[in-house]
């Protein structure tokens, strides 16, 4: 099994990126910005609209710039205005997925390429994306270590946040970066249309049966590794799509933990219950 260089490469990606979107996503589903997520993953197909169009044949950089500027567009626009938060994201989603169509629609050649990126296609992932995606996850890991107690309490609360002396706003840009960069190389593994559900599932799988956000922490990367790998592993066995067999797997891991988390509780209630 896996004697396939590609396999290899595929089953390597999976397991680097999914712990890596369990670890983000325990941030992003505590702090309610899934749909922010969401947002930035649909305005990278206005970004590899544009990297088609000037004669990118990877669209990686002009879909990272794309979703930066989405990013920044609503935090801005949320500091600027009086637009609720959800009102912002879906305006700028539809305006960039629109957007991106549009561009799309113009050129020659491309459907194909539109199909990949749309529902993902991680078994043509090459060497140097496996090597990107290590550095990223080493990297993005260091730095929630590092900066772990801020990240904390600024998800708790972005008021105590500020009063404890920690840079709330250059905190939530630097984070918005890296969601954005995550969901950048996600979109390989899952495709934009899938690529939320692995920032969310592991996460809400971990916090059934976790005790604290250290423990959500841990179960979360090890959900998303066991959602890559085992989707990629399921992909090969049975000759399915990989990204929707990740999603497939990582939902049943959801719904194992919330078993456990059910009988965890009824045990402790007959427990308390007993004479």
């Amino acid at each position: 099994m896996f004697t396939e260089a590609y396999m290899q490469r595929a089953l390597v990606t999976a397991l680097l990126l999914g712990p890596l979107c369990g670890l983000i996503g325990v941030f992003v589903t505590a702090r309610r910005m899934a749909f922010f997520s969401d947002t930035i993953s649909h305005a990278a197909l206005a970004g590899i609209a544009v990297g088609f169009w000037l004669g990118f044949t990877d669209p990686t950089l002009p879909m990272v710039a794309m979703g930066l500027g989405v990013a920044a567009l609503m935090l801005w626009l949320k500091e600027k205005t009086d637009l609720l938060t959800d009102t912002i994201m879906a305006l700028l989603l539809s305006g960039s997925v629109a957007f991106g169509i549009v561009v799309i629609s113009l050129l020659k050649g491309f459907r194909g390429e539109l199909h990949r990126y749309l529902f993902g296609d991680i078994l043509s992932v090459g060497p140097q994306e496996v090597w990107l995606a290590f550095a990223v996850s080493a990297v993005v890991a260091v730095a929630v270590a590092v900066r772990l107690n801020a990240l904390t309490l600024l998800t708790a609360s972005e008021d105590l946040a500020h009063v404890s002396g920690i840079p709330v706003r250059r905190l939530n840009y630097a984070f918005v970066l890296v969601l954005t960069v995550v969901v950048a190389l996600s979109i390989r593994l899952l495709g934009i249309i899938l690529v939320t559900s692995l920032l969310v599932i592991p996460p809400a799988a971990a916090r059934n049966i976790a005790r604290n956000l250290r423990q959500q922490i841990v179960l979360a990367v090890l959900a998303g590794a066991l959602g890559g790998g085992g989707g990629v592993a399921l992909s090969y066995r049975f000759d399915l799509p990989c990204g929707p067999s990740i999603v497939l797997t990582s939902v049943a891991l959801f719904l194992a933990t919330l078993a456990a988390s059910r009988l965890r509780q009824a045990s402790g209630r007959a427990l308390r219950s007993a004479p």
